[in-house]
C-alpha cells in the first residue's frame, strides 16, 4: 500500500466548533459540511459537530443520507433544490431549503398537500451570485411568508467581502432594508463574520473554514485565532537520490542543483489533491523538520530538499500539510488558499481518524 494518508482529527474539530461557540455565545450554529465537509468526510465531521444546531450543505442526497442516519436536527440545503421532484424529498426528511430564485419559489407549489418547510430566503446584497435583488426579495419574502408549504422563513445573505478591509457594513446596510420591522430569523454570518463582526451573528451562524481550522484571513492565522488543523496529510520517503551540481529534477528539469545535495523522492502528487502548481520552495516537514519541495509537482510524487534532514532514508515521515505545517502556509506558498487543498483531497488517499 502506497504510504500516504489522510488523518482527520475529530478532537479539532469539536475544538473549533466551541471556537465558534465562544466568538458567537447568543447564536445558534450552522455547521457547514459541504464539499464532504471540506474533504473531511460529512458523516465524520457530523459526529464531531454533534453539538452544533444544525448542518448545512448542498447535496440533497447527503441531507437524506445524514436523516436516514439518525440525524434529528436541522439539516439546510445552501443552493436550495434543483428539481422539482425533490420538494416531496425535501419535506418528507425534514430539510430546510434556501431559495435564491424566481424558480425555486415556483418549485414550492409542487410540494405535496399538508407539506410544510423551513425555508430560507437568500437575498442577493452584493456578492451577486446566489440570491433575489433587493426588490424582488421584498416581494419573495410576501410570497414565502403566506405559502401554504412554508412552515418557518428565515432571511439570510453571504458576505463577499468579510475577509478583508471593505467590511461588511455595505451588505449589511442592504440586508436590513429587506429585514427591518420583520419578526423573522436571520443567517448572515460566515467565518470572517463570526471572527470580526459580531453585531452580524443574528439568530444563526454558518461557519465553514474555521470548523476545519484554517484562518478565513490573509493577516491572521489560525493558530492566532485559536484554531486547530483538523486534517493532516502525510505520507513517506520512497527514493533518496544524490545530486551533482548541474543535476535537474522531474518535468522540464525546472530545479537544477548548482551543488552536491541529496533529495527525496515522496509518494504524493497532484492526483492525491497536493496542488501541481505549488513552486520550488514550498514548505514540507521531513522527519518534523521543515525543508522544501524541488521542481514541479508529478502526478504520484514530489521531490523534496534533505540538506536540513541528513538522516532521512526510505521510509522517513513526511507532513506533506496539518498540525505541525499548516495547510494555510502551503496554500500561500502554492498561491491559492487552504480551501482548496483540503476540499481537493483525492478518493484515492486513505483516510484514517486520528
Amino acid at each position: 500500500m502506497r504510504p500516504i494518508k489522510a488523518l482527520i482529527s475529530g478532537a479539532a474539530l469539536r475544538h473549533n466548533l466551541d471556537v465558534v461557540r465562544r466568538a458567537a455565545p447568543r447564536s445558534r450554529v450552522f455547521a457547514v459540511v459541504k464539499a464532504n465537509a471540506y474533504g473531511h468526510g460529512v458523516t465524520r465531521a457530523a459526529r464531531a459537530f454533534e453539538a452544533a444546531d444544525g448542518i448545512a450543505l448542498l447535496e440533497i442526497e447527503a441531507a437524506v443520507r445524514l436523516r436516514e442516519s439518525g440525524y434529528a436536527k436541522r439539516l439546510a440545503l445552501l443552493e436550495g433544490l434543483f428539481e422539482v421532484s425533490e420538494v416531496a424529498v425535501a419535506a418528507r426528511h425534514d430539510l430546510t431549503i434556501v431559495v435564491h430564485s424566481h424558480e425555486q419559489l415556483r418549485m414550492l407549489d409542487a410540494a405535496p398537500a399538508g407539506a410544510r418547510l423551513d425555508v430560507m430566503l437568500k437575498i442577493n446584497t452584493g456578492m451577486n451570485r446566489l440570491g433575489f435583488t433587493p426588490q424582488d426579495a421584498l416581494v419573495a419574502r410576501e410570497q414565502l411568508t403566506k405559502h401554504r408549504a412554508v412552515k418557518q422563513l428565515t432571511l439570510m445573505t453571504h458576505f463577499a467581502t468579510a475577509d478583508d478591509a471593505r467590511g461588511v457594513a455595505w451588505q449589511m446596510q442592504v440586508f436590513e432594508q429587506i429585514a427591518v420591522g420583520q419578526q423573522l430569523e436571520r443567517s448572515i454570518a460566515n467565518s470572517a463574520a463570526i471572527l470580526r463582526f459580531p453585531d452580524t451573528h443574528a439568530d444563526w451562524v454558518r461557519p465553514g473554514i474555521m470548523l476545519y481550522g484554517c484562518t478565513p484571513f490573509a493577516d491572521v492565522t489560525a493558530r492566532e485565532l485559536g484554531l486547530r488543523p483538523a486534517m493532516t496529510l502525510a505520507s513517506e520517503i520512497i527514493s533518496v537520490q544524490d545530486l551533482r551540481g548541474g543535476d535537474r529534477i522531474g518535468y522540464a528539469g525546472t530545479f537544477e542543483a548548482t551543488q552536491t545535495m541529496r533529495i527525496g523522492t515522496v509518494a504524493c502528487g497532484y492526483a492525491d489533491g497536493y496542488p501541481r502548481h505549488a513552486p520550488t520552495g514550498t514548505p514540507v516537514l521531513v522527519d518534523g523538520i521543515r525543508t522544501r519541495t524541488l521542481g514541479r509537482v508529478s502526478m504520484d510524487m514530489l521531490c523534496v530538499d534533505l540538506t536540513p534532514v541528513p538522516a532521512a532514508r526510505v521510509g522517513t515521515a513526511v507532513e506533506l500539510w496539518g498540525e505541525a505545517l499548516p495547510a494555510d502556509e502551503v496554500a500561500a506558498a502554492a498561491g491559492t488558499v487552504s480551501y482548496e487543498l483540503i476540499c481537493a483531497l483525492a478518493p484515492r488517499v486513505p483516510v484514517f481518524e486520528a
